[in-house]
């Protein structure tokens, strides 16, 4: 019998922007008909690898094998020949072509468009039948969610004949439920015998959907391993080259007085759509509020009133003193002013301005500090770019050169950019959306722990992200949205993933708490 050639082989494989080495000398074998997973921190080199297997960069020395064949791979339509297809952490979409316009682009037949949206048509429904990835053809992008635009990337790379499928962070912007359906059609996949390359940092997503995992670190690959013969705090520490606390270490919240008080707040967007109905909440200093939800359930708006990015109606209180929704202080300078901190949901639309350099995008928002102002004439830039490096240095981003793009880091160091930026403002109250969305293991254990040292000096916080586990981890405090309103409150622990999972689904807390023991009398 002679041995099955794997799917894809990397040997040797290095590649360096100017004096930074991104990958050295790597080797890789993926077996076909697997889903293989390869981990480590941001800007440990896997996205750049990842993008040389798929013709993004051209690797400065190494050799690529195919099924066993050497093949080179000088651009993304060699990949796509070569049967790889690739699904981005940040999608590939234009959000204003329906779904099917979307996945024919690129990939027309001839000059006349007609045949091909037939073609694809057809195709759709074949493949949306074999994989379970259901998706209305002629929705516009930008009206579906993106758990849905995440189906059509991958409709568009099986729709180009991949049998290699690679996908980067992809529940990086995904409800568990989602996930869980995305985890669902990749295991049907396989079934299929297509191969599949997950890059993740979620340890319990590799050991509950890999068969292999290799694990990298500083452009090097460290290990890979069975998955089944591993264990999370193994693949941690080999990720980081250190003992990771895979919990979150805190003590019991001492609240006190009370921060900020919502009551009554409505907001309705330019469409005219209700999207926050009547908002009572109270945070208060030295706890956590965590707000759960499925996304697109208005969290986002209430981040955004709080923050001074949009307008709302209802009463707003700061430390007991009144805050405006709608006049000439509602904005987010006048928060800023009155201790508020914002870190952005989406670091890239909202915290960072991409192109500009690290040392630059830390003065947003506070670039009228004496500090920076001490000739009161202009900014002293000199002065700011030390206080950027002096960040740097305390919240370990990678590289720690404030002259580099923000684009230039990876999506972990993006965010401690940001963190550190509005964390050592000292606010009375952090607004923090979404803090480890696309963050490696070792980032999150050190984001955590500075969201619970600004807790414990006092400090109000409210927390809102998609991923349960980190919400009952890091709150004090569970309040639900769902709809636009709050579903209720819940101590963590006193409930679970089960029960805010179904308060997410718009169940009062009522029927959401007596929801298992009816499935225990159902059973």
């Amino acid at each position: 019998m002679t041995d099955i050639a794997p799917a894809i082989e990397l040997k040797g494989i290095s590649k360096a922007f100017g004096p930074v080495q991104a990958n050295k000398d790597i080797s890789i074998r993926v077996m076909p008909g697997t889903i293989h997973g390869i981990i480590g921190e941001n800007g440990a080199g896997k996205s750049t690898l990842m993008s040389i297997l798929y013709g993004f960069y051209k690797a400065d020395k190494g050799e690529v094998f195919i099924s066993g064949r050497k093949t080179e791979i000088p651009d993304s339509q060699a990949a796509i020949a070569a049967g790889i297809g690739m699904v981005f952490q940040h999608f590939k979409l234009v959000e204003n072509f329906t779904v099917l316009e979307n996945v024919v682009l690129g990939a027309e037949d001839g000059w006349s468009l007609g045949p091909s949206l037939r073609k694809a048509r057809k195709e759709l429904i074949n493949l949306a039948d074999e994989y379970g990835l259901n998706v209305d053809p002629d929705a516009l992008i930008e009206e579906i969610g993106v758990g849905m635009q995440q189906r059509v990337e991958i409709l568009k790379a099986l729709y180009r004949q991949a049998d290699i499928l690679i996908l980067d962070e992809p529940t990086g912007v995904l409800t568990p439920a989602e996930a869980d359906q995305l985890f669902r059609i990749l295991q049907r996949l396989k079934a299929e015998g297509k191969t599949i390359i997950l890059i993740t940092h979620k340890l319990r997503e590799i050991m509950d959907v890999t068969d292999t995992v290799s694990v990298m670190r500083r452009g090097e690959m460290t290990a890979t391993v069975k998955t089944s013969e591993t264990s999370p705090q193994q693949l941690a520490e080999l990720m980081v080259g250190r003992k990771v606390l895979l919990r979150v270490d805190k003590t019991p919240a001492k609240p006190r007085e009370a921060v900020l008080e919502v009551k009554g707040l409505n907001v309705t967007d330019d469409k005219g759509v209700h999207r926050l109905k009547g908002i009572d909440l109270t945070v208060r200093a030295g706890e956590v509020l965590g707000i759960a939800g499925v996304a697109g359930n208005g969290q986002s708006e209430l981040l955004e009133v709080l923050g001074g990015i949009q307008s709302g109606e209802g009463s707003v209180k700061l430390n007991g003193a009144e805050i405006d929704l709608t006049g000439r202080h509602s904005d987010g300078q006048s928060r800023r002013a009155r201790g508020v901190a914002h870190v952005p949901e989406d670091r890239q639309r909202e915290g960072l301005i991409m192109n500009f350099a690290a040392w630059e995008n830390t003065g947003f928002g506070y670039h009228h500090d004496d500090r920076y102002n001490r000739s009161r004439l202009m900014m002293d830039n000199a002065a700011l770019r030390q206080d950027t490096e002096e960040k740097m240095d305390r919240f370990d981003v990678r590289p720690p050169n404030p002259k580099l793009a923000a684009k230039s880091f990876s999506g972990g160091n993006q965010q401690k950019i940001v963190l550190a930026r509005e964390i050592e403002r000292n606010p009375d109250l952090l607004l923090i959306g979404q803090p480890t969305r696309g963050v490696d293991i070792g980032a999150i254990e050190f984001i955590h722990q500075q969201i619970v040292a600004l807790r414990d000096q006092g400090k109000a916080i409210l927390l809102v992200s998609v991923e349960l586990e980190e919400i009952l981890a890091l709150s004090d405090r569970i309040a639900v949205m769902f709809d636009g309103q709050i579903m209720g409150e819940r101590l963590p622990d006193e409930t679970d993933e089960k029960e805010l999972g179904l308060m997410m689904a718009g169940m009062t807390r009522e029927a959401a708490a007596a929801q298992p023991q009816n499935a225990a009398q159902e059973g």
